[in-house]
């Protein structure tokens, strides 16, 4: 209906390089240029992903601490719990309710509802920092009118965490993310589509410099995709993010109508 709404995320730990998770909600009004404070999420976490279906909106996986823990923030010398959750919010009420859980907890994933079904792509496994986490191909898929999880769908060729996508005519468009192994440390170019109906990737023209981090939409019939680091987090071999490279890059593909 014309608004932004915003779910959780992290602030960075004051004077250390840790993430500590928050329950915030916002609506944003592009035409009155105003936000508003909504009913906070029930328990605190950050990169989640969000896919609107029948005008509510559903908030899947992130990572955040343990409740027992004393911790308040993840730090990636610590532990770190990832989420398999799914909330629901309602902006007609502005009520939050709970939903079955996919089965993989994921943080930094991709996401994109196509056909009234919610698809959750990749993203990070086992901790919430990528210096300690792996990547993974999985998808799942959950449909909000029976609150069920199906069978996994195919893998996602490149598996990745941290990236942008946005979804255009019955497809889902992911691109960029990071890696960190103890092989490779890097960012990547790839941007790949998702097709619910066939359950079929297929690779797209890669962006002109690899990044994650990178902000994703579609305009028209253009993915068009800003900003992020040319780097993984990782680089320098640590937490610094001044040792990482960022960029103010606007690439736009143009996508199958």
């Amino acid at each position: 209906n014309g608004k932004l709404y915003m779910f959780g995320g992290f602030t960075q730990a004051q004077g250390e390089a840790g993430w500590t998770p928050v329950d915030n909600s916002w609506e944003y009004d592009p035409v009155a240029d105003t936000w508003k404070a909504l009913a906070p999420m029930p328990g605190k976490r950050g990169s989640a992903v969000v896919s609107e279906v029948g005008g509510k909106m559903y908030v899947i996986g992130g990572a955040t601490t343990y409740a027992n823990s004393k911790d308040t923030a993840i730090f990636g010398t610590g532990p770190a719990m990832v989420l398999t959750r799914n909330q629901v919010y309602d902006p007609a009420t502005n009520t939050w309710g709970e939903r079955s859980p996919m089965s993989v907890g994921r943080n930094h994933a991709y996401a994109g509802a196509v056909n009234g079904k919610i698809y959750v792509i990749g993203g990070r496994i086992g901790h919430a920092f990528v210096t300690v986490s792996s990547n993974s191909d999985i998808v799942e898929e959950y449909d909000p009118a029976t609150d069920t999880w199906a069978g996994l769908k195919a893998k996602i060729p490149t598996p990745r965490s941290g990236g942008g996508w946005a979804t255009y005519n019955g497809k889902i468009y992911v691109a960029g993310g990071e890696i960190a192994t103890v092989q490779l440390v890097g960012a990547f170019r790839a941007v790949e589509a998702y097709d619910p109906a066939t359950n079929t990737w297929t690779a797209l023209p890669s962006m002109p410099m690899p990044r994650h981090g990178v902000a994703g939409a579609v305009i028209g019939n253009r993915f068009h995709l800003v900003s992020g680091q040319i780097t993984s987090a990782a680089a320098g071999g640590g937490l610094d993010p001044k040792l990482s490279l960022y960029t103010g890059l606007h690439d736009a593909i143009d996508l199958p109508k």
